[in-house]
């Protein structure tokens, strides 16, 4: 069982029962997950991931598009509740990365943390990000990539930002030595639980439901 299917495990038989607008969730928190190549390659082998949505929404953040309707251009409908705008959320922060990323690999300095914000507080939002923090650091020679996500769906979001950063990951000319995700709190929703135990017992094509 790779990580990534170890922490839904961990979900279902250990997770405290919460309720929020959304609905009823089981969670943990405060949970800590380090991914290393061939841990990402065990998930990305091991799990369905879309990943070609996936590099297109990273890339139209990347750009700071806000229209909806970009995304939805190229297959991406999860966007579609937010209106016809993304308003303060992932574009905003992410079409910093870019230039980041570039002083990285000019600079490459171990002693240097290289810090990604996202989501400002007291700012209007129709999706405030769930992923809040991306620190970049060099150990020799070897990237080195923290990550704080305050909210994680473990269905939905959590392979999703897997995968983005494992992309962000692949922008830097460093070999990655590892990616750590810090979790506030990371859930599975009542109605996906079955689902996730149907994932879990090696049923294909499991498809999770949208909580907003």
């Amino acid at each position: 069982m790779n990580k990534y299917h170890e922490i839904l495990q961990r979900i279902l038989s250990e997770g405290k029962v919460q309720e929020n607008k959304k609905g009823r969730l089981r969670c943990l928190l405060d949970e800590r997950m380090t991914l290393t190549p061939a841990d990402l390659l065990d998930i990305f082998e091991g799990h369905g991931i879309a990943r070609k949505k996936l590099k297109d929404e990273l890339r139209l953040f990347m750009s700071g598009e806000r229209n909806v309707e970009k995304y939805r251009e190229v297959g991406i409908t999860w966007w579609d509740y937010c209106g016809h705008t993304l308003v303060n959320s992932y574009p905003t922060y992410m079409e910093k990365l870019p230039p980041l990323i570039a002083k990285i690999n000019a600079e490459k300095r171990n002693s240097k943390n290289y810090v990604l914000f996202l989501g400002a507080t007291g700012v209007e939002s129709n999706q405030t990000p769930c992923l809040s923090l991306v620190q970049f650091q060099i150990e020799e020679g070897q990237l080195v990539v923290s990550a704080y996500q305050r909210s994680s769906d473990a269905n939905l979001g959590l392979p999703a930002d897997i995968y983005h950063l494992y992309s962000m990951a692949r922008q830097i000319d460093l070999p990655l030595k590892s990616i750590t995700l810090n979790l506030g709190n990371v859930h599975i929703y009542g109605n996906n639980e079955e689902n996730t135990r149907e994932l879990l017992a090696g049923v294909e094509n499991v498809k999770f439901e949208l909580n907003v």
